[in-house]
């Protein structure tokens, strides 16, 4: 207390003295002050600086950098919908989804029950669809593409926030109840040209206690967007032995439409 209140008190004497100094001349420069006012002025300007105030934005990217630190696996319920303009229909599909870390890398898989059973599965850069119906796998490589789809899958589950920066232009909108909490809503516009060619903007909700994206909404130039709903979100727990594999059988064909 006692140090604070001297603190105060010499601040308080330099700037009397220098309102008053600057009334009597102003090409006195701070070399000719009197030794007790130049050290005071030198004590003053030594007193720790406050720091700029922490932006919303900030405050969100550190979050996700924190949750981004301790994240191994989410597992989650998703109704996911696509949403198509030329003929103003969107088709849903419901689901659970799976978000693990292995060997360096973020590994996505889902199983989709409505309207119709599919298996997902995205792994070292090979994404795998399973449709039970017909029995058939078809399998695509992201090829050049994989940096992309690597993006997508770390947005909000185990990216870190400010890796964001590097890729996007990043905007805080404000708050908006998403997944059952008052989320933190940010933009992201893709700085790379050929990146807006697929997709023009992306909406995260973000869980501030969790660090976690519990909305995503991605749309294309054309106009067409997909919207990811989350709930029932377990973080850092064990996953179902089988969910990053197919429940194929010995019959199941595999086609691959690249070749």
């Amino acid at each position: 207390m006692r140090d604070a209140l001297k603190s105060l008190v010499l601040g308080i004497v330099v700037i009397g003295w220098l309102l008053t100094s600057s009334a009597r001349t102003q090409t006195e420069s701070v070399s000719t002050l009197p030794f007790t006012s130049r050290k005071a002025l030198d004590y003053l300007l030594l007193l720790p600086q406050p720091l700029p105030p922490i932006t919303d934005l900030e405050r969100v990217l550190s979050r996700m950098d924190e949750a981004a630190r301790t994240f191994t696996s989410v597992e989650a319920s998703v109704v996911w919908d696509e949403y198509q303009k030329v003929i103003d229909e969107a088709e849903t599909e419901k689901g659970k989804v799976y978000f693990r870390r292995e060997g360096g890398e973020i590994q996505m898989a889902a199983d989709f029950v409505e309207p119709d059973k599919k298996n997902v599965v995205y792994s070292g850069g090979k994404v795998q669809v399973y449709q039970p119906k017909i029995d058939q796998v078809t399998e695509y490589l992201a090829g050049k593409n994989r940096s992309d789809v690597d993006s997508f899958l770390v947005l909000g589950f185990g990216g870190r926030g400010h890796d964001l920066l590097k890729s996007y232009e990043v905007k805080f909108l404000g708050t908006e109840i998403a997944g059952g909490v008052q989320a933190e809503k940010l933009e992201l516009i893709p700085k790379s040209e050929r990146f807006r060619n697929n997709i023009a903007r992306i909406w995260l909700w973000i869980d501030p206690a969790r660090g976690i994206s519990v909305q995503q909404q991605l749309f294309e130039p054309s106009g067409d967007y997909r919207l990811a709903k989350y709930s029932d979100i377990k973080m850092n727990q064990k996953l179902p032995g089988n969910a990053f594999k197919l429940p194929t059988t010995k019959k199941t064909k595999f086609i691959s439409p690249q070749g």
